[in-house]
C-alpha cells in the first residue's frame, strides 16, 4: 500500500508551476474512476468490495449508484474528525466528482450480451480503474475518503495497513451482500489485481514534490 503525505504536509513543497498539472491530473483520474466503476456494474460479474456496498444501498434505498457513492463518501469523510484526518481539494472532489462521473458514464454505458464481451469490460474496467488510481493520487492533492479513513485508523490504532484495510473491506463487502450487492469473479480478480496495478501506475503518474536539478529528479530519503 502507497503512503499517502497529509494535504497539508505537501502543500508547503508545491511549486505553483505544478499546480496546473495536479488539477488536471486529479480530475481525469477522477472521471476515468467513475467510467471503470461503471464499466464493471455493467460487465455484472461481481463488484469491488466498496461498490457492492453502494450498489446494496442502492437497491435498498431506490437511489442512483453515483448518489449513493456521493452520500457514502461524505459520511465517511465525516469519519475523518475524530481521527484528526486532514482533507485536501482532491479529497472533497473525490466525494462529488466520481458519484456524478458514474452516473454519467451508468447512462452511457449498457450491459454487452456475450459472455466473452463482459469478461473483457471487467477485465478493462480494472486495469482502467488502477490507472485512475494511480493518477488521483499521484496527483497529491489528498486522498480519496475511504482511503483517508484506513490511513487514519492505522495510525490511530497502531495496526497493520494490511489488517485495517481487510477488516474496512470484510465489512463492507458483507454488508453489501447482505443489502444485495453483486459478488462474483470480478471481486476476486479485483482484490488480486487492484494492488499490482496502482503500484505499476503510481510511481509513473505521481507528480514531484519539488523539481529536478540539472535534469535529474530530486531524490528523497
Amino acid at each position: 500500500m502507497v503512503a499517502i503525505d497529509p494535504p497539508r504536509e505537501r502543500a508547503r513543497f508545491l511549486p505553483a508551476s505544478r499546480l496546473p498539472r495536479r488539477l488536471v491530473q486529479l480530475y481525469a483520474g477522477l472521471v476515468l474512476y467513475g467510467v471503470s466503476m461503471a464499466m464493471m456494474i455493467r460487465a455484472q460479474l461481481g463488484l469491488d468490495p466498496w461498490d457492492v456496498f453502494h450498489q446494496g444501498v442502492a437497491n435498498r434505498l431506490g437511489w442512483s449508484f453515483g448518489t449513493v457513492t456521493i452520500v457514502v463518501g461524505a459520511v465517511v469523510l465525516l469519519a475523518w474528525i475524530p481521527l484528526r484526518q486532514l482533507p485536501g481539494i482532491g479529497t472533497v472532489s473525490n466525494v462529488v466528482v466520481i458519484g456524478l462521473a458514474v452516473d454519467a458514464a451508468l447512462a452511457i454505458l449498457h450491459r454487452p450480451d456475450a459472455l466473452w464481451a463482459r469478461i473483457a469490460l471487467m477485465v478493462a474496467s480494472i486495469v482502467l480503474n488502477g490507472l485512475a488510481g494511480g493518477c488521483y493520487i499521484g496527483a497529491g492533492l489528498g486522498p480519496g475518503p475511504r482511503d483517508g479513513l484506513m490511513t487514519g485508523l492505522v495510525r490511530r490504532t497502531g495496526g497493520s495497513v494490511r489488517l485495517v484495510r481487510t477488516g474496512i473491506e470484510a465489512v463492507v463487502l458483507a454488508t453489501g451482500w447482505l443489502l444485495g450487492g453483486s459478488i462474483g469473479i470480478g471481486t476476486v480478480l479485483y482484490a488480486l489485481a487492484i494492488g499490482p496495478l496502482v503500484h505499476f501506475f503510481l510511481p509513473r503518474l505521481t507528480v514531484p514534490d519539488r523539481p529536478s536539478v540539472a535534469g535529474s529528479p530530486v531524490r528523497e530519503g
